[in-house]
């Protein structure tokens, strides 16, 4: 049943064009065509890449954070409570008015500190500074050189500059050892996304990540199987130019460089909106959709390619829509915060203020105590206040 299903997903007809069969892309004469079987190095490389990363954090990441006057956070403990423990985990994080007057009611605690109790404890769950800024490093370091290497692999190839070239000779196109590299790499590290998904920082948009992820993995893994290689490294560093602008921005967000994080979420905005909204549609569309109906009839990964491409450029709009929002708020409220993280921030700012809050009121207390207290006589007409 396997192998029958194995025969009948490699169909000539489902990746080829008409009358090209595999045979065609046999290596001969010392030229190297893509194989689907290059793929499986993918996932050791992630792991490799998982590696290098534990170690960049460390080393690198760690230092850097703290030179930016980022500190490991110290949590305070909170008092254990199997009631509300409970509740958190099997019913909800954010209980209503009258789930805090009932577990007050049970717990024998004022809805106060049943209130105080839920904060604390979805910030023992909420991520550090430190550790969303090593996770911004380490992508912003992986997107800075694998940029650097596209444009290096890319820019000497003719069909960057003349858009018939990348379907010139389609698919008896041989695989360039730069064309190898930078699909491997890119692909290897989508994957090492993938794998440290459940450590690192969950937001609100966790579904959408992982949806993300396995999308870019699968339109490389077609691309490449199909060998759309030079179209594909095309689409590759268009998105990876504008990518290096967003994580910038987040790190200098967690350092608290908000100046300095408007600027550079500004000057992402403008490549993003640039080069996924004028230049992939314009330039890249067209030479997947228009240009090779001069070369070739229509045939499924031809069409396959063409509409997972679109649905690419109709989640480029959806983002777009968030990214004015964010934009929005810099121009007009002077800071950019991450809108994934908008309830984390709450919870850290409202129990920032009843820390303080309560260190005012000891203060209050100690000064009434041991200062106030020991020189009532002293203050005229008995009044304890200043």
């Amino acid at each position: 049943m396997f192998q029958t299903f194995k025969e009948w997903f490699w169909l000539e007809r489902f990746w080829l064009p008409p009358t090209i069969k595999w045979s065609d892309l046999e290596d001969h004469d010392g030229l190297v065509f893509v194989k689907p079987s290059h793929l499986y190095m993918t996932i050791p490389y992630a792991f490799g890449l998982l590696i290098i990363r534990h170690f960049f954090e460390k080393f690198i990441a760690t230092p850097l954070a703290k030179s930016f006057g980022i500190k490991e956070e110290v949590r305070k403990k909170i008092i254990p409570n199997t009631v509300l423990e409970n509740f958190f985990k099997h019913s909800t994080r954010q209980p209503s008015q009258t789930d805090i007057y009932g577990l007050a009611k049970k717990c024998n605690l004022t809805e106060r500190q049943v209130e105080r109790w839920f904060r604390s404890r979805r910030n023992q769950e909420r991520p550090c500074r430190m550790k969303k800024f090593q996770e911004a490093c380490w992508r912003f370091a992986f997107y800075l050189m694998i940029t650097v290497a596209g444009i290096v692999f890319l820019y000497d190839k003719p069909w960057v500059y003349d858009l018939w070239e990348v379907w010139n000779g389609y698919p008896r196109q041989p695989l360039l050892p730069s064309q190898y590299w930078y699909y491997i790499l890119e692909m290897s590290f989508y994957w090492s996304l993938i794998f440290s998904l459940g450590s690192d920082v969950k937001r609100k948009d966790f579904l959408a990540h992982v949806i993300h992820h396995l999308a870019a993995i699968s339109l490389m893994s077609f691309s490449w199987c199909a060998n759309y290689i030079r179209s594909g490294t095309l689409v590759m560093i268009v998105h990876d130019v504008a990518d290096i602008w967003l994580e910038s921005a987040k790190m200098f967000s967690y350092a608290g460089w908000k100046q300095t994080c408007n600027t550079l979420f500004l000057i992402f905005s403008t490549i993003f909106f640039i080069s996924r909204l004028i230049i992939f549609p314009f330039w890249i569309l067209y030479c997947t959709l228009i240009l090779p109906l001069h070369y070739l009839e229509p045939f499924f990964s031809y069409i396959f390619l063409n509409l997972q491409l679109m649905v690419l450029q109709v989640l480029h709009i959806y983002w777009c829509y968030f990214i004015l929002k964010m934009l929005r708020r810099c121009l007009f409220m002077k800071n950019i915060q991450d809108v994934r993280s908008e309830d984390e921030v709450e919870d850290e700012e409202e129990e920032e203020e009843e820390e303080n809050e309560e260190i005012t009121k000891g203060k209050e207390r100690d000064c009434l105590k041991n200062g106030l207290g020991a020189n009532r006589d002293h203050i005229p007409n008995g009044q304890h206040g200043h």
